[in-house]
């Protein structure tokens, strides 16, 4: 049984600028990663500063030796993540081949540190991993599996590990799970269900697995694990967000893997982490920030038609939470479909208690698709108004109602409306669904008077639940939306609130949406919109 504890307690903490709150009003920027160019940062929170500030602590574990289905990779993981992890400022902790007791003992112990100090922590696992009545089980290396009974007798429960975590309620936790790898039976039966189970992250936690739930990982050909790999590569890359890490090595694996491994990632993140953070903050004001986006747009508008996938993927590894990233990840999907990709899905968790699922928007809109929505005065109860919305054109990339009334994309984001607002691109909706999923937008509207205005946009999938309007009961993830609005030319802005409820296993379009619009200008505070929209009925093929 190897093992070794490196600890480096004279090591200087990393120089950690402060850094401000953006916006009172409540809208979060993606932090865009320019290469050759200093990134703009600011806080999601106020405890941002004070995150990057604490001490780091990584337990990393790595087995390979099992009696029958040893792996080749899993220790050379370990060591090359402990040895990334010591040199960027984490007191580390390496155990490998790790019998049942070690795992424990090491687990505790790391645990306790972390109650102790209130550190950020990182646990790391490479090895073999199995899920048995939705519950994930790290396997040590004198594990004696010969049925799926054996599993909860002789592996340490993920579960565990995450209670043990909560209660000791440091302020964040990283989870990387490298323990996917091929049936751990070796030649005997193989698990009823592959890989592991989808679960959802706990606050201020990032849980991620080297592929999809449900799905098996490669051990790599060479002297690491195709996850592990390319998360040592991305993991370098200074500036950037832990989230935009992890989308990076996402992009990396699937496109090394064509499709058959792409990893997967559960956060509940409220603050910014990064591996290597900024040597220099500033806080970009409004005209900063304008010129941002536009390049960004000018960006994206030069590769948003591409016929091949290079462009999309060039611009995702450069803004992996950018303005335009869920749409640039559409039509990525749709090129290499065409290109033959037949990349591995989420497994279904229905009945999985641990975990509020995954769903992926619905794309495949038809003709004569019809949604009907009464309009609320949220303020007064009142029916302003019903809307029937029908598909009469499906062009590239629009889905055209009315006869040209009004236009979307194909995830039901607006391009133009019956009133007469035309729009840039924007992702008020995502591709996928799942809870903590956090994103941004920001688009510029002409609206019917010819006044452009530039607005802005945070969203989260704050929750699942079920919800009934007229058109009947659904199970629906609920989107909260908070951005602000200015005019290109004008002194006035206004706040606004976009909450919405899909269900994109049952309907294309939304559920139910709450808008408000407050206006700030010469004439004070001046409430523009307050309504609530209700599906009253639909007809989709």
């Amino acid at each position: 049984m190897g093992g070794m504890t490196i600890h480096y307690p004279d090591r200087p903490a990393p120089a950690v600028p402060a850094r401000r709150a953006l916006l009172k009003a409540g809208i979060a920027g993606a932090t865009l990663f320019v290469p050759g160019s200093p990134a703009l940062i600011w806080a999601q929170t106020p405890q941002g500063p004070q995150l990057l500030r604490l001490p780091k602590i990584a337990l990393v574990i790595g087995n390979a030796k099992y009696r029958q289905s040893p792996l080749k990779n899993p220790v050379n993981d370990a060591r090359a993540i402990g040895e990334s992890l010591i040199a960027l400022g984490f007191d580390v902790t390496v155990r490998l081949e790790a019998d049942r007791p070690a795992m424990d003992r090491a687990i505790s112990a790391y645990v306790d540190t972390l109650a102790q100090r209130k550190c950020v922590g990182l646990f790391y696992y490479a090895g073999h991993g199995i899920q048995l009545a939705w519950k994930n089980y790290l396997l040590p290396i004198d594990a004696n599996v010969e049925s799926a009974a054996d599993v909860q007798q002789q592996g340490f429960e993920l579960n565990s590990l995450i209670a043990g975590l909560t209660r000791a309620a440091n302020p964040m936790n990283l989870i990387i799970l490298d323990a996917c790898r091929d049936n751990p039976f070796g030649t005997g039966k193989a698990p009823e269900q592959k890989g592991l189970s989808q679960m959802d992250a706990p606050i201020g936690t990032l849980l991620a697995y080297a592929t999809a739930p449900g799905n098996t990982a490669s051990d790599g050909n060479g002297a690491n694990g195709l996850y592990t790999e390319n998360l040592l590569k991305e993991m370098q890359v200074k500036d950037a967000k832990v989230e935009d890490v992890f989308k990076r090595v996402r992009l990396a694996v699937r496109r090394a893997s064509r499709g058959a491994q792409i990893p997967w990632e559960s956060t509940s993140l409220e603050d910014d982490f990064y591996f290597l953070p900024p040597g220099a903050v500033r806080v970009p004001d409004d005209a900063e920030k304008a010129r941002l986006f536009t390049e960004e747009l000018v960006v994206w508008e030069s590769i948003q038609g591409a016929a091949t996938a290079t462009p999309l993927e060039t611009y995702l590894r450069r803004f992996p939470s950018g303005r335009f990233s869920e749409l640039a990840q559409l039509r990525l999907d749709q090129l290499l479909t065409l290109e033959g990709e037949r990349p591995v899905r989420i497994a279904p968790a229905t009945g999985n208690p641990f975990t509020a699922g995954t769903a992926r928007a619905d794309t495949a809109f038809r003709l004569g698709d019809t949604y009907a929505y009464r309009v609320f005065d949220r303020s007064t109860g009142a029916v302003m108004v019903r809307r029937v919305q029908t598909v009469t054109q499906i062009g590239e990339g629009e889905i055209v109602f009315n006869n040209g009334q009004a236009a979307t994309d194909l995830l039901g984001n607006p391009k133009r409306t019956p009133d007469g607002r035309k729009f840039t691109d924007a992702q008020f909706q995502p591709l996928e669904y799942a809870v903590g999923k956090q994103w941004t937008t920001r688009f510029r509207l002409v609206n019917q008077n010819g006044v452009e205005i530039d607005t802005e946009f945070s969203f989260r999938i704050v929750g699942r639940e079920r919800i009934a309007v007229p058109a009947g009961s659904f199970d629906c993830y609920r989107v909260e939306g908070r951005g602000i609005s200015r005019p290109l030319h004008g002194s006035f802005s206004a706040t606004l609130l976009n909450n919405y409820w899909m269900a994109p296993l049952q309907c294309r379009r939304a559920i139910k949406n709450e808008i408000e619009r407050i206006s700030y200008g010469p004439r004070g505070r001046e409430v523009l919109e307050n309504n609530r929209l209700e599906l009253e009925s639909f007809k989709q093929a």
